[in-house]
């Protein structure tokens, strides 16, 4: 029984280490693949790409917390694969609700009933060479 376990360590101690999570300490937003660098384990500090959903995109806060996958379970080749900060994150949506937010307070909700909320902390503008507005306008301020 020693036997097999000295002969399976080497591949469970990668298997532990597939899966990490941490806390992120900066953000290289200039490269084809978004860097980051995040600190795991008690003094582990990786440099990681940021894999992102197409046609979105975030440059988040340091001390947001990352879920990071290590391929062979090889801490040299790691990708970051969520980052999500509690600091931020809107709550006491319903379900089926989608947003975008940022830490500022601005929001794009769309809300049951086919209602789609905008809130800007400042100001909304809109470059395009043609905006088209159907619809009852209730209220206007210019």
């Amino acid at each position: 029984m020693r036997t097999i376990n000295k002969m399976i360590a080497p591949l469970a101690r990668r298997v532990r280490l597939m899966v990490g999570r941490g806390v992120l300490s900066l953000v290289n937003d200039g490269l084809k693949m978004q860097g980051v660098q995040v600190q795991l384990l008690a003094g582990e500090v990786r440099d990681l790409e940021r894999f992102q959903d197409y046609g979105f995109t975030s440059v988040p806060h340091g001390g947001a917390e990352v879920a990071a996958v290590f391929i062979d379970g090889n801490r040299d080749h790691g990708i970051a694969i969520r980052v999500d900060d509690r600091r931020y994150r809107l709550k006491g949506l319903q379900p089926g609700e989608v947003a975008i937010y940022t830490d500022q307070g601005d929001k794009i909700v769309m809300q049951r009933g086919g209602v789609i909320e905008v809130t800007a902390s400042t100001k909304v503008r809109m470059v395009t060479p043609l905006l088209e507005v159907t619809g009852d306008i209730k209220s206007f301020q210019p």
